[in-house]
């Protein structure tokens, strides 16, 4: 199906420029599309409890794209902040990662086109739901987030809050389950997927989103190939019901 790397690499051009060079050589010997995606964040991309092998929307996704044009895809993980970095420095041709399209970001990425709409919400315990109605009864609370995300952005902006960034979801969601926070922010995608599917007893949603956004690969700016390549790949899984087929698969509805 495609292979899978743990890359082992931090975030900056000097690190991550070692590890491109075995990649390089690697992807030159057949056609191999290098995915870059942060391996927590369900319903998108996590590891299967089961076969010990990533798995997401994000992942069937790009996977689809590329057969459509092709290629095998390669996919190494890595923390959500050091994706971009690494499309910079070349090791990894695309990220993916439920990654909202921002004005901030395309100033440094060329982005597909959206594949999925979202929004934020937010995450409480049970047992403050009569105190945190709303957001503005998160001013000079704790908030708990991932680090780099739109969520941790928003937050960061809230009057008086004191934010503390994890590197994962599932920490932040355990934060909070902890009474280290009030609440998370978070993707209303992956905030439902985790009410829905984990031992969430006494965490609740509050109704409504505070944004809407869309997600879109990331890719070089500079990379016009695997910019053509990306977008004629998702035309085509577009136009044959491959997409659709995944959307319904995902998140039970169409798109």
């Amino acid at each position: 199906m495609f292979s899978f790397k743990k890359l082992q690499c931090a975030a900056g051009a000097l690190i991550f420029s070692a590890c491109a060079l075995s990649f390089n050589a690697e992807a030159a010997d057949e056609n191999i599309l290098r995915v870059g995606a942060e391996p927590a964040y369900a319903p998108f991309e996590f590891m299967d409890e089961q076969t010990k092998e990533l798995t997401g929307f994000d992942i069937e996704l790009i996977d689809a794209i590329a057969k459509a044009q092709g290629y095998k895809i390669e996919v190494s993980t890595m923390p959500f902040d050091a994706l971009i970095p690494a499309l910079f420095t070349n090791t990894i041709d695309v990220a993916l990662s439920a990654m909202t399209i921002t004005e901030e970001r395309q100033k440094r990425v060329a982005f597909s086109e959206p594949y999925y709409e979202s929004g934020l919400t937010i995450l409480i315990r049970e047992e403050d739901k009569d105190n945190i109605k709303s957001v503005d009864d998160l001013k000079n609370q704790k908030i708990c987030v991932q680090i780099g995300t739109t969520g941790a952005y928003y937050a960061e902006n809230i009057e008086g809050a004191t934010v503390t960034n994890f590197n994962s979801a599932p920490e932040s969601y355990l934060e909070l389950k902890n009474g280290g926070c009030v609440a998370a922010i978070n993707d209303k995608p992956v905030n439902d997927y985790y009410l829905a599917t984990t031992q969430s007893s006494g965490i609740m949603s509050l109704p409504g989103t505070l944004s809407a956004e869309n997600y879109g690969i990331a890719i070089n700016k500079n990379n016009d190939a695997v910019i053509k390549l990306v977008n004629e790949g998702f035309a085509k899984i577009k136009a044959d019901g491959t997409y659709d087929a995944l959307y319904q698969k995902w998140f039970g509805a169409k798109k």
